[in-house]
């Protein structure tokens, strides 16, 4: 098998038939051996009825149906899981990404080494208000923050080489971040290719605004993840010490101060130095407790599933 094709989707009945189409002409064209993987993230509409029929039309076709809307981050990691190509593509199923960059995209990964090729939107179709200033801002702040030099992280048209996508865990909501992911799972040749962006043919987009809040938010957690989530104690820890440190100095203080300096004057619990030296040890003392209950979770934690399927098709 050289190429896999991962499409999470969500009530897209319309574009299906249509996407497999394009695709399997593509593939055809370039004599690929390739499998579609349909991840049905609980639609409402008829779109498992229109996977179903294809994977009977096509073997090269999968499906995978959950039991409910479990999101993107998580149909990509089903998808993932199930892949077996060389070579991984993912991409939306709503035709704004273009099956005819596959070839391109293949051949980075295969010919030219890449671990990660990322698709580049750089002319869009959408709102320029609602999406391109906000997605600006967002892909800047990756960048700032993750040191992968992307022009557009949440593009879904992407090429992995299987090892990636083996190798990364894609949670909650991750799936923007996939390119930091594989970063900090040490495969750091990642580029980017210019890809061609189309206007949504059918239906509505499922992602508003909110998303761009939840993305920052995603980045914070990632980059903590990054830096501090084999090692909790170490953060913890350090923040545990110094304020533990600065609340031990200011009771030094005050029994200096007491027992040598001003023996005569006013009691210690009188004064806001004793306050604040109580506050900021009995703090310290809570960082280090939560820095040795995450290395304790850390080491205990089982890992568990995050969807539930409900049908699959050719898949074993």
């Amino acid at each position: 098998m050289n190429i896999s094709v991962v499409i999470p989707l969500l009530n897209e009945q319309d574009s299906l038939t249509e996407l497999h189409d394009w695709i399997a002409r593509v593939m055809q064209s370039n004599h690929f051996s390739y499998e579609i993987i349909f991840i049905d993230d609980g639609s409402t509409d008829g779109s498992w009825n229109v996977i179903t029929h294809l994977s009977s039309q096509n073997p090269n076709v999968k499906g995978i149906q959950f039991l409910r809307n479990f999101g993107k981050s998580q149909a990509l990691h089903a998808g993932f899981e199930k892949a077996t190509g060389d070579v991984i593509i993912t991409m939306d199923a709503d035709l704004q990404d273009n099956p005819d960059e596959i070839p391109e995209l293949y051949n980075l990964i295969v010919k030219d080494g890449f671990d990660l090729v990322s698709g580049w939107k750089k002319k869009r179709y959408d709102s320029v208000i609602s999406k391109n200033l906000p997605s600006k801002l967002f892909n800047w702040a990756a960048r700032k923050t993750s040191g992968v030099k992307l022009n557009d992280f949440n593009c879904g048209l992407k090429a992995f080489r299987k090892d990636v996508v083996k190798n990364i865990d894609v949670n909650g909501e991750m799936h923007r971040y996939i390119p930091v992911l594989a970063k900090n799972a040490g495969f750091v040749k990642i580029t980017e290719k210019v890809v061609q962006h189309q206007a949504r043919k059918y239906g509505e987009t499922k992602f508003g605004m909110n998303r761009f809040i939840n993305g920052f938010l995603d980045l914070i957690t990632i980059w903590f993840l990054s830096s501090f989530g084999k090692r909790p104690m170490h953060l913890f820890g350090a923040l545990g010490f110094i304020m533990f440190a600065i609340g031990f100095g200011f009771a030094l203080y005050l029994g200096i101060d007491k027992l040598f300096l001003n023996p005569t004057g006013r009691l210690i619990t009188d004064r806001p130095q004793f306050y604040l030296s109580l506050s900021t040890m009995i703090i310290g003392t809570q960082f280090f407790v939560a820095g040795f209950l995450g290395e304790i979770i850390l080491r205990t934690k089982e890992d568990k599933k995050r969807y539930s399927i409900k049908e699959a098709l050719n898949l074993e």
